[in-house]
């Protein structure tokens, strides 16, 4: 499931999202603007593996599915980890649904704020690595995850189930 905050509901024209209780296979999607331009920042609530998504539009959001499970499954290979290693990853089959965790939502504003600072150092969004900005996020602890690094957590997911 792919929990959206209000700006991406509002950026797809979801009037009636999925209803579904929390829990840690859930994604959570947030928009932010960096350089006069629309970004996704999408994030796993289990893990914090997170996935930055630049100049994104309405259009090449509808379906949400292809290109949000196209951008995670490039992040997970990135880091040569199995693309369903946080669970099975049909483009076809994501819902849409509210945000539900008020703690990933913290998160998720950290994380925001965390990928503007690197866009900014980097001289910004056209100079932008996205490779080396995910290879970043993925190292950055936050106490919700009791100050483990997410890359940590996905690996040790992945080798449990070899």
């Amino acid at each position: 499931m792919l929990r959206c905050t209000a700006k991406v509901l509002a950026l797809l024209g979801v009037s009636e999202p999925a209803i579904g209780e929390a829990c840690a296979t859930d994604w959570y999607a947030h928009l932010v603007w960096i350089d006069r331009r629309k970004c996704l920042l999408v994030t796993h609530a289990g893990t914090l593996f997170s996935v930055f998504m630049p100049n994104v539009t309405a259009a090449g959001l509808r379906p949400i599915g292809p290109p949000v499970v196209a951008a995670i499954q490039a992040a997970l290979q990135a880091e040569h980890l199995p693309v369903d290693t946080l669970g099975e990853l049909d483009p076809c089959q994501v819902a849409v649904a509210k945000t539900a965790d008020r703690r990933i939502l913290g998160t998720l504003n950290d994380l925001a704020f965390t990928t503007e600072h690197l866009i900014a150092t980097t001289g910004g969004l056209a100079r932008c690595d996205v490779n080396a900005l995910h290879h970043g996020l993925h190292r950055t602890i936050n106490s919700i995850t009791g100050y483990i690094p997410p890359i940590d957590l996905v690996t040790a997911i992945a080798q449990d189930q070899r």
